[in-house]
């Protein structure tokens, strides 16, 4: 069957594709420790799960208006406003099943065939998809951990074509946090080309030893940014489908048209979960985050113990090591250590070029089942 061509732009998500291989050696019976999963494993505090309960006892089950309830929407912008510094009203706000539609939307909404998008890599592997589908182009520009930006060469990248530059701080897989001096660099890149940015701050609360600084908040930024966000990792959210974005009225409209012709609204009980989650305590999140802090500890230091180069990541819940001195590229560790001791990492290829001598590895995982996974590393890196 003859398909778009589009499609042959456009790989299988690896990070998925790593959770369905877990998944299927686990109904095989297999004892899998996974390091590929992208999401905290705690459960959705129950204050949360309760409002969704009341909301489909009360009916909440039919179709919200497409923007998300004004409830949530005004929440979110109030969240902005005093937690982000970003000026925006409830009217610009879009809820949506997920974070990642929303960039989905901003992607197909503002990119033309031939256009360019500045990407740093290593960066989350669903981006340069959307750039793809769009018809688009990613211009690479690398940001190694424990390094900043190479301002000579973001400068370089920038071209006629170069419509976006995209952001994910912090940043997934490495967990590196832009600075303030790198974001003023990349807001005046983004200034004087006349460029439009898309802030993904979706582990914006799980940060350790950095500061997070939304992009849009600082000046000249705010009309022509994006900020997406969501509930998945700061709440545990992971399978409710809830994110949100703040975006410029034109680029709202438009992004408004994709959504309603394709997911209409995001589901509506769980958008009053999503309202009790940022109007409710935020205790949950202050224990995710510590316990988070004591497993990063935990897994660099017993990586590195075993002869890894892993640097300490400053956010999110992912390390980014480089294997290379261990006489493997990414892809024949993360081969090895799937059939030899069941234990599932995610090839650094799938996150950009220059990635290829990398792993991303998990740390959303119980203390518990680190410690096997690195006993079972060791193992397999002494036959």
């Amino acid at each position: 069957m003859r398909l778009a061509d589009r499609m042959s732009m456009v790989e299988e998500s690896a990070t998925i594709g790593i959770t369905s291989i877990a998944s299927k050696l686990r109904r095989e019976g297999k004892d899998v420790i996974s390091f590929g999963v992208g999401e905290p494993d705690f459960k959705t505090p129950e204050r949360i799960i309760k409002a969704a309960e009341d909301a489909l006892h009360n009916g909440e089950t039919h179709y919200t208006p497409s923007a998300g309830i004004p409830e949530l929407r005004e929440a979110v912008a109030e969240k902005l406003r005093l937690e982000n510094g970003l000026d925006v009203a409830a009217e610009n706000i879009l809820v949506a099943p997920g974070a990642k539609h929303l960039i989905f939307e901003a992607c197909m909404s503002i990119l033309n065939p031939g256009d360019e998008v500045l990407q740093f890599t290593p960066t989350w592997v669903t981006y340069d998809a959307c750039v793809s589908v769009a018809g688009a182009k990613t211009v690479w520009v690398k940001r190694n951990m424990g390094e900043k930006i190479d301002e000579d060469a973001l400068k370089e990248a920038v071209s006629k074509r170069t419509r976006m530059i995209m952001l994910d701080s912090p940043n997934n897989p490495a967990g590196y946090v832009l600075g303030q001096d790198e974001l003023r660099f990349i807001r005046d890149i983004a200034v004087d080309n006349d460029l439009i940015a898309i802030s993904d701050e979706i582990y914006e609360k799980i940060v350790y030893d950095a500061n997070h600084i939304s992009i849009g908040s600082m000046d000249d930024m705010l009309d022509r940014t994006i900020t997406v966000n969501g509930f998945s990792k700061t709440y545990a959210m992971t399978g409710w489908r809830l994110g949100y974005a703040a975006a410029p009225k034109d680029i709202f409209g438009a992004m408004m048209k994709l959504h309603q012709h394709t997911v209409t609204c995001a589901t509506s009980f769980a958008q009053y979960g999503g309202l009790v989650a940022l109007k409710g305590p935020q205790d949950n999140v202050m224990s995710l985050v510590k316990e988070f802090r004591t497993r990063r500890d935990m897994i660099v230091k017993g990586l590195n113990d075993i002869g890894f180069d892993c640097m300490m990541p400053d956010g999110a819940f992912y390390v980014f090591p480089d294997v290379g001195q261990l006489g493997f590229n990414g892809s024949a560790l993360s081969e090895k250590l799937l059939n030899e001791t069941y234990v599932i990492v995610t090839p650094g290829i799938a996150f950009g070029p220059g990635c290829e001598n990398r792993v991303r590895i998990s740390y959303a995982n119980s203390r518990e089942r680190i410690a096997e996974g690195i006993k079972r590393i060791e193992k397999a890196l002494n036959k």
